[in-house]
C-alpha cells in the first residue's frame, strides 16, 4: 500500500490519530479498495473507534499489484506512530507533504515527512499482522436518533472536568441532558454534580422511540468532538435503552468517523448519579447552658414563667442563649433572686452564664446584683484594695 498526504490532509489525519489514541494502545491500518482505516479498541473491549478516509482524501492511494483483493491489517503501537504527530501545529507549518508505505515483505511501515527547505524525514515502524477489527453494532436500528452540530456537544462537555470518567445521557420528549456520574461516591464535600439541559429545537435531527439514562465513559468520546468541531462536521447519535452500545458517527464526503462504546445496566445507571436522593443533611442541635446543667422540676417551671412569649432565644457557637435587647432587663430581674445566685456559685457552667449575663448588662445599671461569683483570692485582693482606700493618707 502507497498513500500521499497534502496539506491539510496530514493535519486532519494527525488529528485522527490523536483521537484514537484515548481508545487504546494498539493502531490498526486497514487498506481496503474503500479506502484506508484505522481502528482501535481499548483493552476491556468496551470502546471502540475507527475513522475511514476515502480515496478521495489522498492525493495518491495506490493498494499495490502485489496484493490483488487481498490486504494485509497492520497493528502499530500507539506509542511509537503517536509521537510522529504529537506537534500538529508544526506539521501544519513545516510538512509539505506525507508518504505512508507498507512494506510486506519487511513488516514495516515507512512514513516520510517532506518538509520546507528540501528536508525529509524518515520514520520506519515494525507492525504485527493482525484480523481486522469491526464492531458489531446496527445503528439503524436504534429508537432514538441526535443530531447536533459538534460544537454544541462540544460546548456541554467542556463544563465537566478532565477527570470525570463517565456522564449519564437523558432523553424525554421535551428535553436532553447530560450530568455527572459518579460510581459509590462517598465523600460527598469534595464532589459537584453538574447538570445541563437542551430543548429539542437546539438539534439539528432530533426522534425519540423510549426514553433512556444511559451512563458512558467520557474519555473516549472527547477526542471525537474535538476532531469533529475543528472540522465543522455535525454529530449523530445513535442509542436506544441503558445497557445496549451508544454510537456517535460523522460523517463527510472523504471520510467517516465512528465511536461506539458500551453504556452501564439500567440498575447501575440508577442511585448515585442522583444527588438528591443520596444527599441527606441532619440537624445538628445545639448545646445550651440548659443542657450542660441539670435543673430541678422547680427551675424547669420557674424558666417558664420568667421567659415571657415575645422573646427570642438563639443558640450561639459557645452553647449559651442569646436574648434579645427588650427582654434582657427583664430575664436579668429573675436571674438576680437568691435561690439562682445559689445556683451559679455551686457549678461552674452557671458561673459561666453568670459571666455572660453580666457582660450584657449596662454600666448604668444600678439596682442589679453581680450574677459571677469570685474566689476566695479574689475577694481577699478587693477587701485589701478597699482598706487601702479607708486608711488615711500619711
Amino acid at each position: 500500500m502507497n498513500c500521499v498526504l497534502e496539506g491539510n490532509a496530514v493535519k486532519a489525519f494527525g488529528k485522527a490519530i490523536h483521537s484514537l489514541s484515548r481508545i487504546g494502545d494498539e493502531l490498526c491500518l486497514d487498506p481496503m479498495s474503500k479506502g484506508l482505516a484505522l481502528r482501535s479498541v481499548n483493552s476491556a473491549h468496551s470502546a471502540y473507534a475507527c475513522f475511514l478516509f476515502s480515496p478521495m482524501f489522498f492525493q495518491k492511494y495506490n493498494l499495490g499489484p502485489e496484493q490483488g483483493s487481498e490486504t494485509v491489517q497492520c497493528k502499530l503501537l500507539m506509542k511509537s506512530i503517536l509521537p510522529l504527530f504529537r506537534c500538529l501545529a508544526s506539521i501544519e507549518r513545516n510538512v509539505e507533504r506525507c508518504q505512508i508505505q507498507i512494506n510486506t515483505p519487511n513488516d514495516r511501515v515507512k512514513i516520510q515527512f517532506f518538509c520546507r527547505h528540501g528536508i525529509t524525514k524518515t520514520h520506519n515502524l515494525c507492525f504485527q499482522v493482525s484480523e481486522a477489527l469491526q464492531a458489531v453494532f446496527a445503528s439503524h436500528l436504534c429508537p432514538n436518533v441526535l443530531k447536533a452540530p459538534a460544537r454544541l456537544l462540544g460546548e456541554m462537555v467542556m463544563h465537566f472536568p478532565v477527570s470525570q470518567e463517565e456522564i449519564t445521557l437523558s432523553i424525554t420528549p421535551l428535553r436532553v441532558s447530560l450530568r455527572n456520574y459518579f460510581e459509590g461516591a462517598n465523600d460527598h464535600m469534595k464532589t459537584m454534580y453538574t447538570e445541563m439541559s437542551l430543548h429539542p429545537d437546539e438539534f439539528d435531527y432530533f426522534q425519540i422511540g423510549v426514553e433512556s439514562d444511559i451512563t458512558f465513559c467520557l474519555k473516549e468520546l472527547r477526542g471525537l468532538l474535538s476532531f469533529a468541531e475543528s472540522h465543522c462536521l455535525p454529530v449523530s447519535v445513535h442509542f436506544g435503552a441503558a445497557g445496549k452500545p451508544v454510537c456517535f458517527s460523522v460523517e463527510d464526503m472523504i471520510l467517516e468517523a465512528t465511536v461506539v462504546l458500551s453504556t452501564l445496566i439500567d440498575s447501575e445507571s440508577r442511585g448515585s448519579s442522583q444527588p438528591g436522593e443520596t444527599l441527606t443533611v441532619a440537624p445538628r442541635t445545639p448545646t445550651r447552658c440548659a443542657d450542660v446543667v441539670p435543673e430541678s422540676p422547680g427551675e424547669a417551671d420557674w424558666r417558664k414563667a420568667a421567659v415571657p412569649a415575645g422573646m427570642e432565644l438563639v443558640a450561639s457557637s459557645q452553647g449559651s442563649p442569646i436574648t434579645n435587647s427588650p427582654a434582657l432587663l427583664l430575664l436579668l430581674h429573675h436571674l438576680s433572686e437568691p435561690h439562682y445566685q445559689e445556683r451559679a456559685n455551686s457549678t461552674p457552667a452557671s458561673s459561666i452564664c453568670s459571666l455572660l449575663f453580666r457582660a450584657m448588662t449596662p454600666e448604668s445599671g444600678e439596682g442589679l446584683r453581680v450574677l459571677a461569683c469570685c474566689s476566695d483570692e479574689e475577694e481577699a485582693e478587693e477587701e485589701d484594695v478597699m482598706m487601702m482606700r479607708r486608711s488615711p493618707t500619711l
